[in-house]
């Protein structure tokens, strides 16, 4: 059968669908925004600190409060990953890229497995990218299967893109790793040193794992897409989106410097220049150098001033959320450092694991940390002093530590709604309509993570 956009968001008659009816329910009607959960972990931390510390209500209050403008500049260069991202993705030639992309599967299964694996590359250059690209694609790639006949269940297309998501914390725009590398991170002051990406995101064992995730998660998908016979929730409304709306009208002579293609092109051309020659003079990957390279990419892609303020202002929208939240993050880290209660976790952690299974503790940990902490950047500014602590303690590798909770950060997005809003807006879907897939990719992800991180605490 095939179903408009509101007829979409009926529960579909598959049977993954009707398993999943009780985890959906649930996620929808009592899992609330990711700004609630945060006020609500900062309350939790601060009864932890009086209850487990010395620290007094006027300890722990100055401590938060002192802690709020703590990550201010990480805040910035998160929210700057999200909106090049974004926009990156919505530029001319890369939607371009993506409609001649839509029409390379032939089979319905193809579709659903090309999908995802466009979009689990798109994830490692960038998570914004990611996102964004999984859901265009899987658009592109709804609308012209139809055109060729293809019986495609949409919802899980949406599913298949989102799911490439899963390894975006194991890739270039990966926030933990960066922050390590980034000299005066407060990663890097709590080690007193910095710890280069190349012992993170490009270990022989961590590239391996992104690997061995996309091939085990996309045999998975295969599993479970609908048969043949089975209903399926066709594409039923022309989905692709137009442009987006320029303001180009040209009248003055500002209004012609504006349309001029010459000046983002320079700017592109200076930036591409620079980084070129930072990393040519030795300079490393860090949080600015990953943000400076996608501007750069779109100061060369972007046809005028006209069209990248249109980009921005409608990236913008999927920002402010994040700005909202870091501030309450820093107040939490606050609270940690000032009262002790780092140690306290630390304690606890050094005492239930050891140098084989810390990495999977973590791992595991920051899954379940995920859901109230959903940004990767804020999951590391409240999570990374402990982990940290007690694989120092527990003669670790930091990096180790530092993979385990990227893992952890983007394993659980599959079922945390969060990130998947933006996405789900722009498919007209609901979260009820993909969960069912997004959690056997949750399942599939899972078992690779962890093995990888059992395998390396054993010193294999």
């Amino acid at each position: 059968m095939s179903a408009s956009a509101p007829e979409a968001q009926k529960r579909s008659s598959a049977p993954l669908a009707r398993v999943m009816r009780p985890v959906n329910s649930l996620v929808e009607r009592f899992i609330p925004s990711a700004f609630v959960f945060a006020v609500v972990l900062t309350f939790v931390v601060a009864v932890a600190a009086l209850l487990l510390t010395d620290a007094g209500p006027v300890d722990v209050i100055t401590g938060w409060g002192d802690g709020l403008a703590g990550l201010l500049a990480f805040m910035t260069q998160m929210a700057l990953i999200l909106l090049l991202g974004h926009t990156l993705a919505n530029t001319g030639p890369v939607r371009k890229l993506l409609g001649r992309l839509g029409g390379v599967p032939r089979t319905v299964l193809q579709a659903y497995l090309f999908v995802f694996v466009v979009a689990s590359l798109a994830s490692l250059i960038t998570w914004g990218l990611g996102l964004v690209v999984g859901v265009l694609l899987a658009k592109e790639v709804a609308a012209q299967g139809r055109e060729r006949g293809l019986r495609l269940h949409f919802p899980m297309l949406v599913a298949a893109g989102y799911s490439g998501y899963v390894i975006w914390h194991m890739g270039y725009s990966a926030s933990g790793p960066l922050t390590a590398a980034t000299e005066g991170s407060f990663i890097a002051e709590q080690l007193g040193r910095t710890i280069p990406v190349g012992d993170t995101i490009f270990t022989w064992w961590n590239i391996a794992a992104a690997a061995a995730t996309i091939v085990v998660v996309g045999i998975a998908l295969a599993l479970v897409a609908p048969r043949e016979g089975e209903d399926v929730i066709e594409l039923g409304f022309d989905a692709r989106d137009d442009d987006a709306d320029l303001d180009d009208e040209v009248v003055t002579p500002a209004d012609r410097v504006d349309a001029s293609r010459v000046v983002t092109l320079l700017v592109g051309l200076a930036l591409t220049t620079y980084l070129g020659l930072h990393f040519a003079n030795g300079g490393t990957l860090t949080l600015d150098i990953v943000n400076w390279t996608f501007l750069a990419l779109i100061l060369l892609l972007v046809r005028n001033t006209f069209e990248l303020i249109a980009l921005v202002k409608n990236a913008a929208s999927n920002v402010g959320e994040i700005l909202l939240q870091f501030p309450l993050y820093a107040g939490i880290m606050g609270i940690m450092a000032t009262t002790g209660l780092i140690t306290v976790f630390s304690d606890w952690v050094v005492s239930v694991a050891n140098p084989t299974t810390f990495g999977v503790l973590a791992f595991l940990s920051a899954g379940v940390v995920n859901f109230f902490v959903p940004s990767g950047g804020g999951q590391f500014a409240v999570q990374s002093p402990v982990m940290l602590d007690a694989a120092a303690r527990l003669g670790v590798d930091p990096s180790v530590a530092i993979m385990a909770i990227s893992y952890g950060d983007q394993w659980t997005n599959m079922i945390q709604p969060f990130w998947a809003l933006p996405v789900l807006a722009i498919a007209s879907l609901k979260m009820r309509d993909i969960l069912g897939y997004t959690m056997v990719t949750l399942i599939a992800s899972g078992l690779v993570f962890a093995t990888v991180l059992l395998l390396i605490g054993a010193g294999v």
